[in-house]
């Protein structure tokens, strides 16, 4: 008796009287044969549940879930109120061609100058972008063959690699050949398809991409589930003449957040070989902060997107939910993950995202999104719009670190943005931020849990990592009436951040709680459970209905105070209440001095 407790109605509470509680995930950190026992006793009959009801209470998912009563009606999917139109944007057509998205996208960006291309001044290593491949294949100083070749010269480097680095978990020489070659005798008729056209990009395990399977990096998923045809995504990109170089490692069935693979071998971070990339899209960004590829597609439900994103120092988006299609994923039945884009820059960013936005008939019809839009980077009222941008600063969450570094860093990024460019710092609050981490944690483990269910059942579930389930088990003790409470608070906290847009553009914080961790030796083999890491990870990366965009590293410095190899992968996260201007046009601001990514290797 006496345990039952009642939320205030959300329009009823004080947001400014709201409290932060600070919240470590209590659960052991294994690896091994520690590991192993871990997960028989997590899938015995008995002990099993016994010992996740313990600690789920000792988090005190039980309390709120089961003994408090959440007076509002449950929200199965965002539901956004009626945008105004914005000023200084371009629209995209949705049911228009890609290209033609693409070619209204490329006039959004800044003067392209080719000479930056050999600016080499004291930078031994740099990043092509898109307009640079392009520029260099209609000049004829290099060609989409070129390209393959050293491509497909590097992945054979990385198969005799020690210790094991994969990139990728499909890769097919001889299709990357054919693509490139048909690519370069476009060029050489003078017919690109689009700027696009000869891009080398990456495919994330969980998306179809013809002529590879889909396993989401485990041993069997391309058993049961053969692919007939691309993605919707990824024939949009192909429709614009991007060469696909195959299937991006990823954390098995994106069930974590270091990028962890005993199946395939664990991707590691190009700039710390012994460190992790983050996951679960960890192949997608590696390949890209290796420079082996120009962008990336992966997926992102909880950080899945901007965690590697940025712990590998690159760029990361995670769209509204329903502004890319899902269909053609593995994951293309939730109410959280998006496909999104990977890449060096802000602007390689955009012009990705222009070609695979659309949303689908169903998600039109429940989510009736805004036009897509992008900000109109090349004209000066795009520059006057940045001066009276107002940034929301919650500063206990987003002191809520690891490290003071990181915190410290990305306070130096907003003073930079203040002083440069005239943006308006504010303090907020969000309440119940922990309620939120629960919320998000049942919808997305309900949903991975149904998708799974009929292949566990008929013996897949002890083909899976040990990670992955560790994960299931605790994702099988949600109930259904623990969904439906989660939907409700899901509600509760579309409010306040609705509330919260109406006084700022967007929301800074952190991309992540932690710096890019060490992988154990003992976690190669059979994998790790750290949820720990994962709670840093996922701090940040919890409100999986509004867009963000993970920004450009800030990199580590050495005792000269020279910017040293980007080992940290901090990077400042920006989040809208739409895919609205303000989130990409701050991307490019956001980014540190010209000379913070002088020491980038290719290894």
């Amino acid at each position: 008796m006496g345990k039952k407790k009642a939320m205030l109605p959300v329009e009823k509470v004080d947001m400014s009287a709201a409290k932060y509680e600070h919240q470590v995930i209590k659960a052991p950190n294994l690896t091994g044969f520690w590991l192993k026992l871990f997960v028989k006793i997590l899938e015995a009959p008995l002990l099993g549940p016994l010992f996740i009801y313990f600690m789920k209470k000792d988090n005190k998912m039980i309390e709120l879930l089961r003994h408090t009563v959440i007076p509002e009606a449950p929200m199965f999917k965002p539901e956004f109120p009626p945008q105004e139109p914005e000023p200084g944007v371009i629209i995209l057509e949705e049911d228009g061609k890609p290209e033609d998205r693409v070619e209204s996208a490329l006039k959004c960006l800044p003067h392209y100058d080719p000479a930056s291309l050999w600016n080499v001044d004291s930078a031994p290593f740099r990043y092509w972008k898109i307009r640079d491949y392009a520029h260099a294949y209609r000049a004829r100083l290099a060609t989409p063959s070129m390209v393959a070749e050293h491509f497909i010269s590097v992945m054979e480097e990385f198969r005799n690699k020690k210790p094991p680095a994969p990139l990728l978990v499909s890769f097919d020489a001889e299709d990357l050949r054919k693509q490139a070659a048909a690519s370069t005798q476009r060029f050489q008729e003078g017919n690109p398809l689009s700027i696009l056209d000869g891009i080398f990009v990456a495919i994330k395990d969980d998306i179809d991409c013809l002529p590879h399977p889909s396993k989401g990096a485990t041993i069997w998923m391309h058993e049961v589930r053969p692919v007939e045809k691309d993605a919707v995504s990824v024939s949009r990109l192909r429709s614009c003449g991007v060469i696909f170089v195959g299937k991006a490692n990823m954390h098995e069935l994106g069930l974590g957040t270091t990028g962890n693979n005993p199946n395939y071998g664990t991707t590691r971070n190009p700039h710390a070989l012994e460190r992790y990339t983050g996951g679960s899209s960890s192949g997608p960004a590696a390949i890209v902060a290796s420079g082996l590829c120009s962008a990336a597609l992966g997926t992102d439900g909880g950080g899945s997107i901007r965690i590697p994103s940025s712990l590998c120092g690159v760029v990361g988006l995670k769209t509204t939910l329903g502004r890319t299609p899902m269909i053609g994923s593995l994951c293309d039945s939730g109410t959280v993950e998006i496909i999104g884009p990977i890449a060096s820059t802000v602007e390689d960013v955009m012009l990705v995202y222009a070609a695979i936005l659309g949303s689908s008939p169903a998600d039109r019809l429940c989510l009736k999104p805004a036009p897509p839009c992008l900000p109109n980077l090349s004209s000066s009222e795009s520059l006057n719009v940045t001066g009276t941008l107002h940034l929301g600063k919650y500063t206990q969450w987003f002191n809520d670190v690891y490290s003071t570094d990181i915190s410290d860093k990305c306070e130096d990024v907003l003073n930079m943005l203040s002083k440069n460019h005239g943006c308006k710092v504010t303090e907020i609050i969000i309440p119940e931020l922990n309620g939120m981490r629960d919320a998000h944690i049942i919808s997305i483990g309900s949903e991975s849990l149904s998708s799974l269910n009929p292949n566990c059942y008929d013996g897949k579930l002890s083909k899976l990592t040990l990670d992955t389930r560790t994960n299931l088990a605790l994702f099988r003790s949600f109930t259904a009436s623990d969904y439906v409470a989660a939907q409700c608070l899901r509600r509760r906290l579309m409010y306040y951040h609705m509330e919260i847009f109406k006084h700022v553009d967007v929301i800074v914080t952190p991309t992540t709680g932690m710096t890019a961790p060490i992988i154990p030796p003992s976690a190669l083999k059979f994998g790790e459970s750290n949820l720990q890491v994962s709670g840093f990870g996922f701090n940040m990366n919890i409100m999986p209905l509004t867009p963000s965009l993970t920004c450009d590293p800030i990199p580590a410095r050495g005792e000269s105070n020279k910017p040293s190899r980007v080992l940290h992968g901090i990077s400042n996260q920006q989040m809208g209440n739409k895919l609205q201007r303000e989130v990409l046009n701050i991307g490019p601001l956001a980014k540190p001095s010209s000379d913070t990514m002088l020491n980038n290797q290719l290894f």
